[in-house]
């Protein structure tokens, strides 16, 4: 069994910083992929960040230059740096992470923690 467990979420002030973690708990081979959604109230999941299986990394335009993606293969463990925090930053942060287990790839999604920008 698979769980990707979430956290680093909380309330910072504009300007500050976090960082979200997100580790996948059980046995796998190796990570393909990482991808960081996020989902404001009345708004729709929007992808913010995103880390091919290569390595290539890309931001939606909102963070660009604020946030920077990251992984640690050896802890099966996905990072966002979220720098120069802003209101409008506030919302349910997802990771999803593609990974091969036993040859075979599959996808799972973490359960969200919330980031609140706000002095």
């Amino acid at each position: 069994q698979v769980q990707l467990v979430e956290s680093g979420g909380g309330l910072v002030q504009p300007g500050g910083s976090l960082r979200l973690s997100c580790a996948a708990s059980g046995s796998i081979d190796r990570i393909n992929a990482i991808d960081w959604y996020r989902q404001a109230p009345g708004k729709e999941r929007d992808l913010v960040a995103q880390m091919t299986s290569g390595g290539t990394t890309n931001y939606a335009d909102s963070v660009k230059g604020r946030f920077t993606i990251s992984r640690d293969n050896a802890k099966n463990t996905g990072y966002l740096q979220m720098d120069s925090l802003k209101p409008e930053d506030t919302a349910v942060y997802y990771c999803r992470m593609r990974v091969i287990r036993r040859g075979a790839q599959y996808t799972y999604w973490s359960q969200g923690t919330q980031v609140t920008v706000s002095s």
